[in-house]
């Protein structure tokens, strides 16, 4: 059976760590500040709903990032770049509510994007390795 293409591997790649670090460095960053104040992207209505003050919610913010990103560099990369993408449109919902940071709104639409091109990649990759796996296995 055919292997994974080459030139799709790269792209795999490439996505694959730009999808796990990008939310692992900013979910660190929630921490820290040095990017941004990262309360400033939280909604009014977000601020109202929440339980909790706005830092320590980015804290949690920060907290999932950092695993999902975890996830997307593990063996499960198909699943985590599903949850990253879901978990960058609600963040898009967020800013709309903002008012403002479109601009940033429409760029995290587009990593989702690219969140849901990797879990596609990641699909069509598994199913290549299995193929071959199983062609191996009966000769």
């Amino acid at each position: 059976m055919k292997e994974f293409d080459s030139r799709l591997n790269a792209a795999w790649w490439a996505l694959r760590i730009a999808i796990g670090v990008g939310p692992i460095a900013a979910g660190m960053d929630k921490y820290f500040n040095k990017l941004t104040d990262w309360t400033m992207y939280l909604s009014p209505l977000a601020t109202k709903i929440i339980p909790v003050k706005d830092t320590t919610f980015m804290h949690i913010v920060g907290a999932v990032e950092v695993i999902a990103g975890i996830i997307v560099l593990t063996r499960w990369t198909k699943i985590g770049s599903y949850l990253v993408g879901l978990w960058l449109l609600a963040i898009v919902a967020n800013l709309l509510t903002t008012g403002m940071f479109y601009d940033l709104a429409i760029r995290d639409v587009e990593i989702a994007i690219a969140a849901f091109a990797l879990s596609q990649l990641s699909a069509v990759r598994e199913r290549a390795a299995s193929t071959v796996g199983a062609a191996q296995g009966a000769s």
